[in-house]
């Protein structure tokens, strides 16, 4: 059960939601309320396929690069404080970069990469590495952040209204730290067993 909570909890800080809800609603803006829910539904089956995909191929993957367990936490570590980095000092510039397009978005940039990203397909492979024997609980983990983060983004409207863009501004920063913290704890896991071995 704990390990389904902090992996759940891990795997909700990399999609980060609320930090999602601005570009969501941007990029969505117009087009039709109605239209808006089936196209947020449709890009969220597709990335929780993507993860899917990553997450019980990810051993294999790492196998077949010849990649230790130990290089792969530490350099999880590091790209997960890269990404937490990101959330408390985020570039604006970049983001309005993002939202520029006015087309009906498949694919890119909702399911990819906003949801699926690098980092959560990084991190999976990763956990799927780590924990070979507890697959089905990782996929129960990822199942239970994929539907948070859709309620939640499904929910957009609501979230913005009620909380407002500084807010979910400050809660994301939130997030970023206990973000820092996690990946400083799987910096150091990979570092003790390197030493070990």
């Amino acid at each position: 059960m704990k390990t389904i909570i902090s992996t759940t909890t891990l795997l909700i800080l990399i999609m980060d939601p609320l930090g999602n809800l601005p570009l969501f609603m941007t990029i969505l803006k117009n087009i039709d309320s109605k239209r808006r829910r089936l196209i947020l539904i449709r890009e969220m089956f597709v990335a929780f396929l993507i993860m899917t995909i990553f997450l019980f191929s990810g051993e294999n993957i790492l196998h077949f690069l010849n990649l230790k367990t130990e290089t792969v936490s530490i350099a999880g570590g590091i790209i997960l404080f890269l990404i937490a980095i990101k959330m408390i000092f985020p570039n604006e510039k970049k983001n309005k970069e993002k939202i520029s397009s006015q087309e009906e978005p498949f694919l890119v940039p909702l399911a990819i990469p906003l949801v699926s990203g690098p980092s959560v397909l990084a991190t999976l492979m990763l956990l799927s590495h780590q924990n070979p024997n507890t697959i089905n609980l990782l996929f129960l983990s990822l199942f239970i952040a994929w539907t948070i983060t859709l309620i939640i983004l499904l929910m957009s409207d609501i979230f913005l209204n009620f909380f407002g863009e500084k807010i979910i501004h400050v809660l994301e920063k939130l997030m970023g730290l206990i973000l820092i913290m996690m990946s400083t704890q799987m910096f150091l896991d990979g570092i003790k067993i390197w030493l070990k071995n």
